[in-house]
C-alpha cells in the first residue's frame, strides 16, 4: 500500500508512506508505486498515529439512561448511582453497551484504550466479560484494564480478594482511589499495597487520585514517592489529580520536583473534571483540573481521557478524543498558536508512554503501520472543524475508510 502527499504531524511539505507487511517500510517524498500496489491519494491531508484513550470505564458507559440522572452533579452521587445499577447489570448488556462504545472510539481514530473496570460494587462477571471483549476486538483496537476497586481497598472488605482475582484473571493493571477510603491513613495504606502488589504482579499501575476539591488530599506526593522508591516510575499513573488545582503554588513547586524525580505519568479528564468538580463551591467556582499547562512544562507527562460516556458520571460524549483536548486547552490556557498545533501529542505520544505501548507506537520506519489521516492540513484546522478521520489503518490494513473525494 502507498500512501501519497501526506503531511506527517506538523509537517510543512508532504511526504509518501509505503506499507509493506505491516510495516512502515519507506517514508520518503515522491515514492513511485510498485507493479500492482494499492494508491491511495491522501491530498495533503494530515496523518497521525492512532489516538489514545488513556482513561475510560467501559463498565458504565451508555448506562445514563437506566441508572438516573445524578442530580447534585457530584461524584459522590454518581458514585452511589452506579453501585446501586451495577448489582443488577446483566453481562449480555454490559458487553453490548460496551462494543458499542468501543465502535465510537474506532470511528473516530482511537486504537488504544485504557479501561478501569470496577471490582468491588459487584462480582467479577463484569470484569471477564470486558475480558472477552478484549480478545474478540484486538484486530481493531488495543484494550487494557485496570482492576479499579471503586469502594477503596481497606474500606471495602473484600478489595484485595478481588484485585488479586483479577491479576490471575489477566488484568493489564491494577488501581487504588485513596481519597475515597474511610482515613487518610487507610489511602496511605492502599498506596503501599497496591505498589507492592505491583512489584509481585509485574502489572501496570493507575490511581485515581485527589479527585476533590479537598486542597488537603495530597496523596499524589505519596504515590510519587512510592515511584521513585520502587524503580516502577513510567509505569504507574496518577489518574485526575484534581486537587492540584487548589493547591497553593509553593506546596506545588516541592511537588513538581518528586513528580519528576519519580517519572510517573498524569492523566488529565477535562470533561468530566469541570463537571465534577466545582460542585461545593458558590463564588468563585474551581474550574477543577489539574495543572496540566505547568506539568508539561516541567517535563512530566500528562495525557487525557473521556473518563466516561453517557453515565451517571457524564451525560455527554461521543469517543472522540478532541473533545476533552479542546475543553482541556481551554480551561488550561493553552490556546496559543503552538500549542495548539501541537496539542495532537497530548492524546497521541503521551497517551503511549501513559500506556507503556513502547518505541513501536508512531509514523516511522521499521514501526507497524498503524495510523490515522485526518480530513485537514494541520491540527488547528482538524479542531476548529472537527475534521473526520479519513483513513483508520491498523496493522498495515484499513479499519475504517470515507469516500475520498
Amino acid at each position: 500500500m502507498l500512501l501519497k502527499n501526506v503531511l506527517i504531524e506538523n509537517a510543512t511539505e508532504t511526504s509518501d508512506i509505503r506499507i509493506d507487511n505491516r510495516k512502515f517500510a519507506e517514508i520518503e517524498p515522491a515514492l513511485q508505486p510498485h507493479q500492482g500496489e494499492e494508491v491511495i491519494d491522501c491530498k495533503g491531508r494530515q496523518a497521525l498515529p492512532p489516538f489514545v484513550e488513556s482513561h475510560i470505564h467501559l463498565d458504565t458507559c451508555l448506562s445514563l439512561p437506566k441508572t438516573g440522572e445524578n442530580l447534585s452533579g457530584t461524584l459522590f452521587e454518581g458514585i452511589n448511582l452506579w453501585s446501586k445499577f451495577l448489582r443488577t447489570i446483566t453481562t449480555q448488556v454490559l458487553k453490548q453497551r460496551a462494543t458499542e462504545t468501543i465502535q465510537l472510539y474506532v470511528d473516530n481514530g482511537v486504537q488504544h484504550i485504557r479501561s478501569h473496570v470496577d471490582i468491588t460494587s459487584g462480582n467479577m462477571s463484569t470484569f471477564e466479560v470486558l475480558l472477552e471483549l478484549k480478545e474478540e476486538l484486538k484486530d481493531i483496537i488495543d484494550i487494557q484494564l485496570i482492576a479499579f476497586p471503586q469502594d477503596g481497598i481497606f474500606s471495602s472488605k473484600d478489595a484485595r480478594e478481588k484485585l488479586n482475582e483479577a491479576i490471575k484473571l489477566g488484568a493489564d493493571g491494577i488501581g487504588a482511589i485513596p481519597h475515597f477510603e474511610f482515613t487518610r491513613e487507610y489511602g496511605v495504606e492502599s498506596l503501599d499495597y497496591i505498589i507492592n502488589l505491583a512489584e509481585k504482579s509485574g502489572k501496570l499501575v493507575d490511581v485515581h487520585c485527589d479527585e476533590i476539591d479537598d486542597e488537603q488530599s495530597r496523596f499524589i506526593e505519596v504515590l510519587a514517592a512510592r515511584a521513585y522508591e520502587s524503580g516502577l516510575g513510567e509505569r504507574i499513573t496518577a489518574s485526575h489529580a484534581t486537587a492540584m488545582h487548589s493547591y497553593n503554588s509553593a506546596y506545588c513547586s516541592k511537588l513538581f520536583r518528586v513528580l519528576r524525580m519519580s517519572n510517573i505519568n498524569i492523566v488529565s479528564n477535562p470533561l468530566v473534571n469541570v463537571n465534577l468538580q466545582g460542585r461545593f463551591d458558590t463564588f468563585p467556582k474551581r474550574r477543577g483540573i489539574t495543572r496540566v499547562k505547568e506539568l508539561l512544562e516541567n517535563d512530566i507527562n500528562v495525557s487525557f481521557g473521556h473518563d466516561d460516556i453517557l453515565d451517571p458520571f457524564y451525560p455527554l460524549g461521543n469517543g472522540d478524543m478532541r473533545d476533552p483536548l479542546i475543553m482541556g486547552l481551554h480551561l488550561c490556557h493553552m490556546m496559543g498558536h503552538n500549542e495548539l498545533m501541537n496539542s495532537y501529542k497530548i492524546v497521541t505520544y503521551n497517551g503511549a508512554k501513559t500506556l507503556n505501548l513502547g518505541e513501536d507506537y508512531g509514523i516511522k520506519v521499521g514501526n507497524t503501520a498503524s495510523l490515522i489521516i485526518l480530513d485537514a492540513p494541520d491540527f488547528i484546522t482538524s479542531l476548529r472543524k472537527k475534521a473526520p478521520v479519513m483513513y483508520s489503518i491498523r496493522h498495515g490494513k484499513f479499519i475504517k475508510q470515507l469516500n475520498n473525494n
